[in-house]
């Protein structure tokens, strides 16, 4: 799946994770999206969030039907197809790329991987933990002087901070 650097497209695949188990409309997705353990790390406005299930719906990612409702009009409701699973499950294995990634786009494989069960957040948690080691292993100082020092310190402090919190997670 082709995103940007916006972390909120970083993030596209996860609403896929919304509809893995049943079908659900796009409010049913967004009261999701507010429980307080999702909201703490992932604000997404309504029209943003109908926006990106049309983006991944365009991408054949997700399938549509129309549900009646007295007195209103039909409302959308979300399918995942098989491409669709197939790119959630691609997207939840992959452990992130840089350790800016690991506030949004970790948190949510977390929260898929430990709804899903059968260890897979524990096989996320392994792999995360590893892309850690080599985190640390390419620091370099890159120039001379106190700055430099500096940044690359900032830089170690936060992937072995990272690294600790994955050991110290049991699950």
């Amino acid at each position: 799946m082709n995103t940007t650097s916006d972390p909120s497209l970083a993030c596209l695949p996860a609403l896929l994770g919304f509809v893995r188990r049943e079908p659900s409309y796009g409010y049913e997705i967004y009261r999701r999206l507010g429980r307080p353990e999702l909201r703490a790390i992932w604000r997404l406005k309504q029209s943003r969030l109908y926006a990106m299930l049309a983006r991944l719906e365009g991408a054949g990612y997700l399938r549509t039907t129309l549900e009646p409702q007295e007195g209103r009009p039909p409302r959308k409701v979300f399918h995942l197809t098989e491409a669709g699973a197939a790119a959630f499950q691609a997207w939840l294995e992959q452990p992130v790329a840089n350790p800016r990634d690991m506030r949004l786009e970790f948190m949510l494989k977390l929260y898929f991987a430990l709804e899903g069960g059968g260890g897979e957040g524990a096989r996320l948690v392994a792999r995360q933990r590893a892309v850690c080691a080599g985190w640390l292993r390419e620091q370099r100082v890159v120039g001379d002087g106190p700055f430099a020092r500096a940044v690359i310190a900032y830089r170690q402090a936060h992937i072995r901070a990272i690294a600790d919190w994955l050991d110290e997670l049991r699950l």
